[in-house]
This record gives C-alpha cells, structure tokens and sequence, in this order.
C-alpha cells in the first residue's frame, strides 16, 4: 500500500495509467501535465505537489516536489484540494468533473480543455482506483 502524494503512489498511478487500455483510447489524443497539490491540513502539514505528464494516452513521467521546488516544473494544470477531497474523488464518491465545478478540485489551466476530455478524466480516475492507497489523515 502506498501513501498518498509520495514519489511511491506517484509511480503506482503511472504504471496504473500505462496498463489501461480504457484510458490510452479515451486520451489517444489528449496531452497536458499536471500538478496535483494536496493542500495542508490534518496529518499534512505542507503543500504536496504531485507531477504527472500525460500524452496520448500514457503517463510519460512522475515526480513530486515541494513547496521549495515547485519551480522544476511549469504544468499546463494544476488541481488543488485537501485529502479528503482527493480521497472523495479516488474513491468515486464524488466525480472529478462535478467536483472541478464546484471548486472542490480547484483548476488552474484551460477548464475547456479539460471539459473537451470528461471520458479522459474519468478513466483516469478508474487508474487511481487501482493503486492501494494509504491517505494522511
């Protein structure tokens, strides 16, 4: 089982997202990094930046860094929330679409192109749902 935001659930996701054939066809032409910031609060006491590189269809690279060094990197998007709201999303209590709407994913980057790739987005998350995931609460 791996914690949420580490180097370690980073590289589950990737090798999660390169075995979906579900996700490598809904994205075949769909291409963005991402951070994916987990915000402070309970047992997380920083800003957790999680980096992932996405090209039609496949994760190209992971990374995390911190506060410190988010500079390593200049993502087209970045999705922002608390772990709980992360964990609601993982776990498909709430879709990740609905929760981007209602700001409780907070988006930064071209929310069209986003909108353009909802099929995408979801077989991405059904990649998350495949990692064992221990979250920081």
């Amino acid at each position: 089982m791996a914690l949420f935001g580490t180097l370690e659930w980073a590289t589950a996701f990737m090798e999660a997202v390169n075995a979906s054939k579900a996700y490598e066809e809904a994205a075949k032409t769909w291409e963005g990094d991402f951070y994916f910031i987990i915000e402070p609060g309970g047992a997380v006491k920083e800003l957790g930046y999680t980096y992932v590189d996405l090209w039609h269809g496949k994760c190209r690279k992971v990374d995390v860094v911190t506060d410190a060094t988010k500079d390593k990197y200049k993502p087209e998007f970045v999705l922002q929330a608390n772990v709980g709201t992360w964990r609601k999303v993982a776990e498909k209590k709430i879709d990740s679409i609905q929760a981007i709407v209602t700001r409780q994913l907070k988006l930064t980057g071209n929310m069209g192109k986003v909108m353009r790739a909802v099929k995408a987005a979801q077989e991405l998350v059904n990649c998350v749902t495949r990692v064992k995931t221990e979250y920081p609460e």
